[in-house]
């Protein structure tokens, strides 16, 4: 194995991945982390990991995209997938965490291990490599600015919405119910709050009405992703359109009752005791004041106590097709610089330590003087990497896991979780074949 140094920036989920599956493969880690000397916008810790949105990881069976990418993860041996399990909390077919617990855990394992360094400075310029870049959508000015010149182009950004935060027994149960969607039964892993239709129009029009928090100079050239899309942004598109999004109502009927309701509210457990909720789908820019007002209109949550407001801060990523090589890489020299985690053009949790793990084995195979890594593109790594690269895109986007990045199955299944299960049982196939590959043994071999 190698004897020589990697440096890791950055230790939120792709950089915490990254250390470690280059420290168990034998190599020394150079892990820097900014916080708590520097902070973020977001951030409230000095843990490693910390979780600075919703703390659920997306979905966990084999019919949803998302439960793919974690299945891929596990059978590589991922350290945030084995955490993220041993701290999960209820969350029906998805996977969340205790954030608090979660974050610990990661720090104290990359703390602990012998062989990775930890350093508490803020890193201004690209490192000299063998190096990778896990900065996340946070990163410093002075490193994005250092970036942007590698890159031959501005960093591209946009911006991400946080969710607020509510004690689960402040909210108002004579009102709220529990039920998962489409479940027949009473109970369930969420906290439904109703609405008829004069409620949800005098909540549309006050969220409408609501003053939002001040942006800084870059405010003129705001790009949303989709997936983080403010809830008063969503409002704005149509009286309707939050009906058809985090409100929509279908499969949720009473338990009871069997009413039936205009708009759904929905707030899903965010620590292991359930003393916390966040409030699905409700990334907000509003100013906190405002947030009281209007989220208090919500039935069943007119006395609620807020443990977070929601905030919005700048998230930074490449143009990847043009700024990366297909291998994490930097185009154009520096072959010895990877990026990892949502600076390399993905979205999400899961996805972010996805491309720490691609980035880390990557950055091993070749040193090792291995052939690099060719990631099965029916996999969801793979088609998570081949998305990164396929400079067609004429105006590329942060990209999370989705049925849109697999390549056809040949055939047309016209139901959705009996098309993702064929998916899904193709890519374990393909993973399967990559990791009995004789040209990348020496990457899980333990000699």
């Amino acid at each position: 194995m190698m004897s020589k140094r990697i440096t890791v920036v950055g230790a939120g989920l792709a950089g915490s991945e990254a250390a470690w599956q280059i420290a168990e493969r034998g190599v020394n880690v150079t892990l820097v982390e900014m916080r708590p000397k520097v902070s973020s916008p977001a951030h409230k810790t000095d843990l490693f990991a910390e979780l600075v949105c919703s703390n659920s990881l997306g979905g966990d069976t084999e019919t949803t995209p998302a439960g793919i990418l974690k299945s891929e993860l596990r059978a590589l041996g991922s350290l945030i997938m084995k955490v993220a399990d041993e701290n999960s909390v209820p969350a029906g077919k998805a996977l969340a965490v205790d954030r608090e617990g979660f974050a610990a855990s990661v720090t104290d394992r990359l703390l602990s291990h012998p062989l990775i360094q930890v350093e508490r400075r803020e890193v201004e310029e690209v490192p000299e490599g063998p190096a990778i870049l896990a900065t996340g959508p946070l990163t410093s000015e002075p490193l994005a600015r250092s970036i942007g010149e590698l890159a031959g182009e501005e960093s591209l950004f946009f911006y991400d919405a946080v969710a607020p935060l509510v004690l689960s027994d402040t909210i108002d149960m004579t009102i709220a119910y529990r039920k998962d969607r489409y479940s027949e039964e009473e109970g369930g892993d969420y906290i439904n709050c109703p609405m008829n239709e004069e409620q949800y129009r005098v909540f549309h029009k006050a969220l409408l009405e609501a003053e939002r928090a001040p942006r800084h100079d870059f405010e003129s050239k705001i790009k949303y992703f989709e997936g983080c899309m403010p809830v008063e942004a969503l409002a704005e598109r149509g009286p309707d359109t939050l009906c058809f999004g985090p409100l929509r109502p279908v499969g949720l009927e009473h338990p009871v009752t069997g009413e039936r309701f205009f708009a759904v509210v929905q707030l899903r457990q965010d620590n292991r005791d359930g003393s916390v909720y966040n409030i699905v789908g409700f990334q907000t820019n509003l100013k906190w004041g405002e947030q009281d007002r209007v989220f208090r209109l919500i039935p069943g949550l007119e006395n609620v106590e807020f443990v977070r407001k929601g905030v919005m801060h700048r998230n930074i990523y490449v143009n990847a097709p043009k700024v990366l090589d297909g291998h994490l890489r930097f185009r154009g020299g520096a072959e010895d610089i990877y990026l990892a985690g949502q600076i390399s053009g993905v979205e999400g949790y899961v996805e972010s330590v996805a491309m720490g793990m691609v980035a880390a084995l990557n950055l091993l195979s070749s040193d090792m003087e291995l052939p690099l890594p060719e990631w099965p593109v029916e996999t969801a790594i793979g088609a998570l990497l081949n998305r990164l690269s396929d400079d067609t895109v004429k105006r590329f986007q942060p990209t999370n896991v989705n049925l849109g990045i697999f390549p056809s199955l040949g055939e047309r299944i016209k139901l959705k979780p009996e098309r993702c299960r064929r998916v899904a049982l193709r890519a374990r196939d393909r993973m399967d074949d990559f990791l009995s590959d004789t040209r990348w043994k020496k990457l899980w071999s333990e000699e």
